[in-house]
């Protein structure tokens, strides 16, 4: 399993055989079950998940409605949290959920702060995956302010092939802002 974390951050900088100890050690590996949460709205977020093998789905349920909008979904190599729960040590106001049997690595906020105080490298390693998620993120916003459904959904596949393999068409749906009956239609 640390063979995957190491690969994981290598991708970015090599670490020695003693900086990747310093870093592994404020790791924890979890396990979740399907359906299971990582994350729950209200509650507090004591960590940021990088995901070794497994599918999340991040949630932002209205408080009035009910209704449910699927932030993003992160399989392996991918880091997930509500991270701006997790940054500013506020409650979450997203949902972290199991899609499948799930294992991640943890990192609470205490030890991501020993890890840029520690090494250096883990600063730029961290500012790295930020920059892609902010990329990601604004890809993603301009999507859904520019594209129509069938172009939307020609993306994701594009971008994420396996995705539409591993999730429900009615999550891919909310993911996309479209109904599960517009899926279909693009579907076939």
């Amino acid at each position: 399993m640390h063979d995957t974390l190491r690969q994981h951050i290598e991708k970015i900088l090599p670490l020695s055989d003693e900086e990747f100890a310093f870093v592994y050690s404020h790791f924890t590996l979890k396990r979740f079950k399907k359906h299971q949460f990582l994350i729950q709205e209200g509650e507090e977020v004591k960590y940021a998940f990088f995901v070794i093998s497994g599918l999340l789905k991040l949630v932002h349920t209205e408080e009035h409605t009910g209704k449910q909008h699927i932030v993003s979904f992160a399989m392996e190599d991918w880091w997930e949290s509500d991270f701006y729960a997790f940054y500013t040590q506020t409650k979450a106001t997203l949902s972290l959920e199991c899609l499948e049997d799930t294992e991640v690595f943890c990192v609470s906020a205490d030890d991501y702060k020993k890890l840029l105080d520690g090494l250096q490298k883990m600063e730029r390693f961290f500012l790295e995956k930020a920059n892609f998620g902010f990329l990601a993120a604004q890809r993603r916003i301009l999507s859904l302010l520019t594209s129509n459904a069938k172009e939307r959904y020609e993306q994701l596949i594009q971008q994420y092939p396996t995705l539409t393999q591993r999730v429900p068409k009615s999550l891919l749906a909310t993911y996309l802002g479209v109904s599960r009956e517009t899926l279909s239609r693009l579907y076939t």
